[in-house]
């Protein structure tokens, strides 16, 4: 069929058809470019744990979750703040601090080892009994949990705030811990499929 012999309504109709494709391609485009933003802005496989409390209890629970989750291929980030940071207490120093940071330094537990329960410490001797318990079941103590974890590659991320604001220094922590602020945490959670406050 020739070009002239193409009747005036059939070239309106030609005409939206190709409108129409034109429409659809420019509305594929920006469905393409809206996919590609919520792709990247999409939760990721991670898991945030906030860890405020320094109670042996309350971390042997992060720490159990962290290990449980990292084994299951999950990325895992803790960040230590305020209490939570004894359980990454690998030493204490009283040097070059102000006294406010020594009665501080001297009021929390100076590790792992020196947590107290949350419920039941009895002046030491629920801790013990419980810790008694934990050995005759075979389950890892805090120190252990804690090793376990920087086994597995979960990242522990200290409060440099708290840090500042108690007098921790860097060398007083465990090798391999990074330090951040609140942007690192919320950067971290809100990325995360999973958070917890413990």
């Amino acid at each position: 069929m020739r070009k002239e012999d193409i009747s005036l309504d059939e070239k309106k109709k030609f005409t939206r058809l190709e409108a129409g494709f034109k429409d659809m391609e420019t509305r594929l485009k920006e469905l393409e470019r809206e996919f590609q933003q919520t792709q990247s802005q999409m939760l990721t496989n991670d898991m945030t744990i906030v860890v405020f409390s320094g109670e042996m209890d309350k971390l042997m629970t992060a720490f159990v979750l962290a290990t449980g989750a990292a084994a299951m291929e999950i990325n895992v980030t803790m960040f230590f703040t305020f209490w939570g940071l004894s359980a990454l207490k690998k030493d204490v120093q009283y040097d070059g601090k102000k006294f406010s940071e020594k009665m501080l330094t001297l009021m929390m537990p100076s590790g792992p080892g020196s947590t107290k329960l949350s419920n039941f410490h009895m002046l030491g001797g629920g801790k013990k009994f419980l810790e008694y318990l934990m050995k005759k079941k075979n389950i890892q103590s805090l120190s252990q949990c804690i090793t376990m974890a920087q086994d597995v590659g979960v990242k522990m991320i200290a409060c440099q705030m708290t840090m500042d604001l108690m007098g921790i220094k860097p060398e007083e922590l465990l090798d391999g811990v990074e330090f951040g602020g609140a942007a690192t945490c919320i950067g971290n959670a809100t990325r995360s499929k999973i958070n917890f406050f413990i």
